[in-house]
């Protein structure tokens, strides 16, 4: 019993140093104008991919109900 659960300790302490080990360092102090840059570039990146993913679905819907029509009505 001891020993799986040591097993299981162990294995858990060294995936936990694997991911800080690989993990980049954050910065101390990056500079409030280059953090609120980064957002807005990152906002308006998701916002122009929101509206490609809209765009999109909205095609895939359209094929595919012009499709059930065809294959229903034809």
């Amino acid at each position: 019993m001891w020993n799986n659960y040591f097993t299981l300790l162990a294995l858990a302490a060294l995936l936990r140093a694997d991911y800080e080990m690989r993990r980049p360092p954050e910065e101390t102090s990056p500079p409030a104008v280059s953090r609120s840059l980064s957002e807005d570039v990152l906002a308006a990146r998701r916002r122009e991919w929101a509206a490609k993913a809209v765009k999109r679905y909205a095609e895939a819907q359209d094929k595919k109900w012009r499709n059930w029509q065809e294959a229903m009505f034809d």
